[in-house]
């Protein structure tokens, strides 16, 4: 299928529940009460059950569920958990089938499901959204023009049942007060079955974690975030992704697409400017702070740190800019590792700045720029310039803009230079 990449996640990096304290808990097929014993063996067994690969379908709906109770489709679920519904739709989950996965996957045979699952087991997990996928390519290979409305269950991304329901049942956290259904408690769809797997980073790494023989550069694993946060201040300190990605369990999973998540994870600090004999010379340092793995995690992002002179109405001045980037770079074909400057947690990097004063310069700005999908950008562009997108062009033009639009600045701070005074502070 010429150079469709495959399987490279959207990155947002925690895969988690979607269950909430008003929730309604538990039974289809099992008892409607279910012991719950919080054990480390019950914890990795549930794990082990619930994310194996690919998912089975769900089966037939019991007897005595409604339509809406036997749905798969968010907005299904969205009728009786609005807040939760509402969350989803603003996150990068919800978009995980986006116009650059569904341009590649035009370009695959329709009815390779294997190949298909390359991308789907976490892009879109479901069974029944591998159906979908099926159906729709044989349907319209072409995939041209907008997707129809409701989307179909494959174009939804991380649906809320990609977590929550295995065979129709229910399955989520125990309720905010830590507790589970009642014996006889007549709830929605029977219930849902309480699992602590849910707050566990555990859950996360199903998706956000390759396994040691997957693909590596350079002896590294190429999605290596559940073991960076095993290994950092927070994982050793047990917050879990979820203690950040989900705050007060809302289903946002915001990430290095978010300029607030990016300015809570790093500590950006300008250093004190010298002016001597005509030079400026100052600093800019950057510090992993906060995200608990490595900032960025991925490949796909790229981070900036500049420094510039600026004159009175704040335009660059030609021939004063220096910058760093900050990311795993690699080629679109993934041959190899060309660098890895990203920040580890608590990693530090300073930028130094020593250059000529301009005649107009009057402050000096220091900047952190951050481009979400620079990798996805770079590919995007090389499809279309190289005919490779196919069948998928449409789409991959609409991935291109969106990608080319992502970028943010996540601090801007400037300061202005001493007229006189050799130096400030």
């Amino acid at each position: 299928m010429g150079r469709v990449l495959l399987a490279l996640p959207i990155f947002l990096w925690v895969l988690s529940g979607c269950g909430e304290s008003d929730a309604p808990p538990a039974t289809v097929t099992v008892p409607s009460v279910v012991e719950y014993v919080p054990t480390e063996a019950a914890t990795l067994a549930f794990l082990e059950r619930h994310w194996r690969r690919p998912l089975a379908p769900q089966g037939e709906a019991p007897a005595g569920f409604s339509p809406l109770e036997a749905a798969l489709a968010p907005a299904d679920c969205g009728s009786c958990h609005p807040e939760q519904y509402r969350d989803w739709q603003t996150a990068l989950h919800a978009h995980a089938m986006g116009p650059g996965l569904l341009g590649q996957l035009v370009n695959m045979a329709p009815d390779a499901r294997g190949e298909h699952q390359d991308c789907i087991r976490c892009h879109a997990p479901l069974a029944e959204q591998a159906d979908a996928l099926l159906a729709a390519l044989t349907a319209n290979p072409s995939a041209a023009g907008p997707a129809p409305a409701p989307p179909a269950l494959h174009e939804q991304g991380v649906v809320c049942a990609a977590c929550h329901v295995r065979a129709h049942i229910r399955y989520g956290p125990p309720r905010r007060d830590g507790s589970e259904p009642a014996a006889g408690e007549t709830l929605p769809h029977q219930g849902f079955i309480a699992s602590q797997a849910f707050q566990d980073a555990r859950f996360c790494s199903a998706c956000h974690q390759f396994q040691a023989d997957d693909f590596a550069l350079n002896g590294k694993l190429l999605e290596n975030t559940y073991e960076e946060w095993k290994a950092s201040p927070q994982g050793r300190a047990g917050q879990s992704c979820q203690s950040c990605h989900m705050p007060d369990r809302r289903h946002l999973w915001r990430g290095i697409h978010d300029p607030e998540t990016v300015r809570r994870g790093v500590r950006f600090t300008p250093a004190e400017i010298v002016v001597s004999a005509g030079q400026i010379q100052t600093g800019l340092n950057l510090r992993n702070t906060g995200t608990g793995h490595y900032f960025p995690t991925y490949v796909t992002p790229r981070v900036i740190v500049e420094i510039e002179q600026v004159d009175a109405q704040g335009h660059f001045l030609p021939n004063t800019r220096v910058d760093r980037s900050i990311q795993r770079q690699v080629p679109i074909d993934l041959s190899v590792e060309i660098a890895d400057t990203r920040l580890p947690p608590g990693g530090e990097m300073r930028l130094d700045y020593t250059l000529p004063r301009h005649p107009r310069a009057m402050a000096m700005v220091y900047r952190l720029r951050v481009e979400p999908d620079e990798f996805y950008v770079r590919f995007y562009r090389s499809l279309l310039a190289d005919r490779s997108a196919g069948k998928g062009k449409t789409q991959i033009r609409e991935a291109l803009r969106r990608g080319e639009s992502s970028g943010f600045v996540a601090f801007e701070e400037n300061r202005r230079l001493p007229a006189l005074a050799d130096k400030v502070h």
